[in-house]
This record gives C-alpha cells, structure tokens and sequence, in this order.
C-alpha cells in the first residue's frame, strides 16, 4: 500500500504517521530522512543536494524528486509499500511523484488530509508557555501546572512565550502553509485520492477514521 499524509502544522500528522507505521508496517519517508540517507550514503544525487543546501540555497524540484526516485526504488519501499510525508510540496513535485510512481509501478492508493480549522491550530501552537527558570514547557490547554503560576518542577513563577510560539508568529506559518497545500488538495481531489479525515478530535478517534480510510483502500 502506498500512501501519502498531508495537513497543516499542529495537525498531528506525526502523531497519527506512528500509529499507520506501527499497524500497517508501511515504511515512512520523510523528506528530511530522505536527504540525510541520500547524503550519507555520497549517492551521486545525495551530494548534488548537499551541495546547494551547503550554500544555503533551496534544493531544486528535479534533485528533490530525483532523492524519492532513488528512495522509492529501495527493496524495503518495494516490499512494504511507503506513507510519504512531507513530499510534494508543490504541484510540480506532485506531477514529478506521479511520473516516479509509474516508472516505479507503485501507484499512489490514498491521500490521507488530517485537516483541523486554522484558528484550532493557531490555539494548539501558540499554547506553549516555559518556566524561565528551569525551561520545562507547559500548554495553556493541554498541560497547565497543577499549581496556576508555578511550575511544578522547580516552583518557579516567572514564564515566557518563544517568539515562533508567539500566535502572530504562528498564524504567519500557517498562512504560507494554506497557500502551499491548497493547489495539492485540489490536485488529488480531482484524481479521487483524497480522504479528508476530521483532525479536531481525540487522537484515538482521528486514528480510528484514518484507519477505516487505510482498510478501504
């Protein structure tokens, strides 16, 4: 089975990507671990990439989709099947993955969206507080101190907010993120892959959906 996971930051994509792993033993391709293996590997398209993210420059679509061919041509993918994350980006990215998959004959099953209102995530990410004092991290919904004002590690009373926690900061971030993933929705949509799956609920029920998803494919 082949997949690919999408939704904004704070989604909790990662969270539900363990879960599909663990269950249905497919095997997770991020692009972060895509670049790190192809670079120390010294793969010839490994190096090309280190070789523009050494000077600071964006890695180009053809060298990105270049790593997941090599990636998606490994016997573990061959034989397991991939849930990719992360990858694509871009509508180009998404044309160059639907060229790999069929040279590969590992058509894409499912497009699985976790999608949660904006305003939710913007609560979810700029929630974060820390104890000045120690630096343990709390969340103004999911993980108070038990005393208000106190931490519960060091008794301290002083916190701060870090700047990208900061609920402008936060919003920007999903801003670029929504007009990024817009056109890809779109894309899939129209091919009849994509499964939206209500991510503003528990964990074990967003799991549930997305498994329901997954056993029907």
């Amino acid at each position: 089975m082949n997949l690919l996971l999408m939704g904004l930051p704070g989604a909790g994509k990662g969270t539900q990507a363990e879960r599909i792993v663990n269950d249905f033993k497919v095997v997770h391709i991020s692009t972060g671990d895509m670049f790190r293996e192809a670079m120390a590997e010294k793969t010839e398209i490994g190096m090309k990439a280190k070789s523009f993210m050494d000077n600071g420059e964006l890695v180009p679509d053809e060298v990105t989709s270049a790593i997941v061919k090599e990636r998606l041509a490994k016997e573990d993918v061959k034989k397991s099947g991939y849930m990719l994350d992360g990858f694509p980006r871009t509508i180009a990215q998404a044309e160059s993955l639907d060229e790999i998959s069929s040279d590969l004959n590992q058509p894409i099953d499912g497009v699985i969206y976790i999608d949660v209102p904006s305003e939710k995530l913007v609560e979810r990410l700029s929630g974060r507080f820390i104890c000045k004092n120690c630096g343990a991290t709390y969340h103004k919904i999911f993980n108070q101190p038990k005393v208000e004002g106190t931490c519960d590690i060091c008794g301290g009373h002083e916190f701060y907010q870090r700047d990208d926690d900061k609920p402008e900061t936060v919003k920007n971030r999903l801003d670029v993120n929504i007009k990024m993933n817009t056109p890809l929705i779109d894309f899939y949509e129209k091919k009849n892959l994509l499964h939206k799956i209500n991510g503003d609920k528990d964990i074990e029920e967003v799991y549930e959906d997305v498994k329901k998803v997954i056993k029907g494919l």
